[in-house]
């Protein structure tokens, strides 16, 4: 099962605050974000971007309407990476995005 990151997403200039299911805070920089078929993903990294190389994460807002905080978790489906991974690549032009095992 994917890993979900529930609870409150402190916007805190480009670096947002996931609280996990064991209540673990997760500082991430959000590097871009987009909405593909009325699905929000977000492409999120853990380096401040002094790193020449870093991971990133794709995750997508699984968020209901009842929901009070946004809910996302980490998109693992090969296919999603690659399709949703494209688009990162094609919206961050100077930033090469790699998909690897």
């Amino acid at each position: 099962m994917p890993t979900k990151l529930k609870g409150e997403v402190i916007k805190m200039e480009e670096m947002i605050v996931f609280v996990d299911e064991d209540g673990k805070e997760i500082e991430m920089f959000v590097i871009e974000e987009t909405r593909i078929n009325n699905v929000n993903y977000i492409l999120v990294t853990d380096s401040d971007g002094e790193d020449e190389e870093a991971e990133a994460y794709i995750l997508k807002d699984i968020s209901d309407d009842e929901d009070e905080e946004a809910v996302y978790e980490l998109v693992d489906d090969e296919s999603e990476i690659d399709y949703i991974g494209k688009i990162f690549s094609e919206l961050l032009e100077d930033i090469d995005v790699t998909v690897e095992d």
